[in-house]
C-alpha cells in the first residue's frame, strides 16, 4: 500500500478540495498537514467532514467537539432503524457513483472529538477512480449526515 501522506497524496486532496468547492456544501475549506477539514454548513454544533491520513490509510469523517449533536445523530439512527453504511451509499448513487459498501466507525477520538468515519480503499492518489470516491465519499458524508439529528439547525 502506498504512503497516503506523500507529495503524491497531496495532489488527491487538492483534487478533492476543488471538487469540494466546487459542491458550495461546505462552510469553509481548508488543506493543511494533516489532510482536508470542510467545516459543516448551518449545523447547530460546530463540525468537519475531513480526508485524511492515518496508519496507512486513507480516511473520510465526521468530528464534532459536542456530544449532544453525536447522541442526536445516533438518536436519529435508532428511531429510523437506517444503517449508516446503507445511507451513505444511496448519496453515492445520487452522486452518479456505484455503492462502496464501506463501514463506519463511530468512536470518542483521544482528542475528545466525537467522530464517525470510513476507509477508503486507497488504490493510488493517480488513479481517477480513487479522486472519485475519496470526493464522493466526502460529499456523501455531507449529505447523508447533514439530514441526520441536529447537523442542520433548525430555524425558529
Amino acid at each position: 500500500m502506498p504512503d497516503v501522506q506523500s507529495a503524491i497524496f497531496d495532489v488527491l486532496v487538492r483534487t478533492v478540495a476543488d471538487r469540494a468547492r466546487a459542491a458550495g456544501v461546505f462552510a469553509q475549506i481548508e488543506l493543511g498537514n494533516a489532510g482536508l477539514s470542510c467545516s459543516a454548513k448551518n449545523s447547530a454544533a460546530p463540525a468537519w467532514y475531513r480526508l485524511r491520513p492515518e496508519s496507512g490509510r486513507l480516511w473520510v469523517e465526521l468530528v464534532t467537539p459536542d456530544r449532544w449533536l453525536s447522541q442526536s445523530i445516533e438518536q436519529d439512527l435508532v428511531h429510523t432503524g437506517d444503517k449508516l453504511p446503507d445511507l451513505l451509499d444511496e448519496e453515492l448513487v445520487e452522486l452518479g457513483l456505484p455503492p462502496a459498501a464501506l463501514p463506519v466507525e463511530h468512536f470518542r477520538s483521544e482528542d475528545k472529538l466525537y467522530t464517525f468515519r470510513s476507509p477508503l480503499p486507497f488504490t493510488g492518489p493517480g488513479n481517477e477512480d480513487a479522486v472519485a470516491l475519496a470526493a464522493g465519499m466526502l460529499l456523501a458524508y455531507e449529505a447523508c449526515f447533514r439530514r441526520l439529528g441536529d447537523m442542520e439547525e433548525k430555524e425558529d
